[in-house]
C-alpha cells in the first residue's frame, strides 16, 4: 500500500518535509518498532483521548506509557478516557492502530509530550497499517502546533533482540574460524611438505 491520499495531500499542503516509510503490517508503536529496527523513544505512539470539552490526539514514545492524570492536568479537564475501537473508526473512520498523529487531518487538537523533543527524528503512522512518515520531531509539533507539556511515565518496554539472528551470527563467526583455521593447518603442512622436498 502507499501512504492515504488525504495524508498525502494534507501534508502536501502543509507544506512538510518527509520520508514515506513503507513496511510489513503493523498495528501497535511497539511493531512498527521492531519492524522497521528503530529504537522505542523514535517511534511516536498516536493516542485518541476523549474529554469532557472534545477528542484529542496524544503523542508520545513508543517506550512511555500515558499518565491520564498528568493528562487531565497538563489539558485542563474535568476527565479524560481512551474511547473503544468502534469510536475511533465510526468518528474518525480509521482502522484501530492506524490514527495518525496529524490532529489537522482529524480536525482535533494535538498535545505531544515533551520527551519526544529528545529524538530529532520521529516516525508516525500515515493511518494504514504499512504504511509511517518519517520527519523532524520540531516540525511535526510545529506544523501541528502542539500543545508540549509532560505528561508519559516510563514504559517499561524493550524491544526483544532475535535470538534466531545470534545464534546464527554466533554459529557463522565459529563457522568462520574452523574455515580460516582449517586453511592455516593446510598451508602448514604444504609449507612442511616442500620443505621437506
Amino acid at each position: 500500500m502507499a501512504i492515504p491520499i488525504k495524508t498525502k495531500k494534507y501534508l502536501e499542503k502543509k507544506m512538510a518535509k518527509y520520508d514515506a516509510v513503507a513496511h510489513r503490517t503493523v498495528y501497535t508503536a511497539y511493531d512498527a518498532a521492531q519492524t522497521l529496527r528503530r529504537e522505542l523513544k523514535e517511534i511516536g505512539k498516536s493516542l485518541l483521548i476523549a474529554t469532557d470539552k472534545a477528542y484529542v490526539i496524544a503523542v508520545v514514545p513508543a517506550n512511555m506509557r500515558l499518565d491520564l492524570k498528568k493528562l487531565r492536568k497538563a489539558l485542563a479537564v474535568k476527565k479524560v478516557s481512551i474511547p473503544n475501537e468502534k469510536l475511533v473508526t465510526r468518528v474518525f473512520k480509521v482502522r484501530p492502530g492506524a490514527v495518525t498523529a496529524f490532529g489537522g487531518l482529524h480536525k482535533v487538537e494535538v498535545i505531544a509530550d515533551k520527551s519526544l523533543l529528545k529524538v530529532k527524528d520521529i516516525i508516525l503512522s500515515a493511518g494504514t497499517l504499512t504504511d509511517s512518515i518519517r520527519m523532524k520531531t520540531k516540525d511535526f509539533i510545529a506544523m501541528e502546533e502542539a500543545k508540549l507539556a509532560n505528561f508519559a511515565k516510563a514504559g517499561g518496554y524493550k524491544l526483544q533482540k532475535s535470538k534466531i539472528i545470534k545464534t546464527r551470527k554466533h554459529k557463522s563467526k565459529k563457522a568462520t574460524k574452523k574455515i580460516s583455521s582449517k586453511k592455516k593447518s593446510a598451508a602448514k603442512r604444504s609449507g612442511r611438505k616442500r620443505a621437506r622436498r
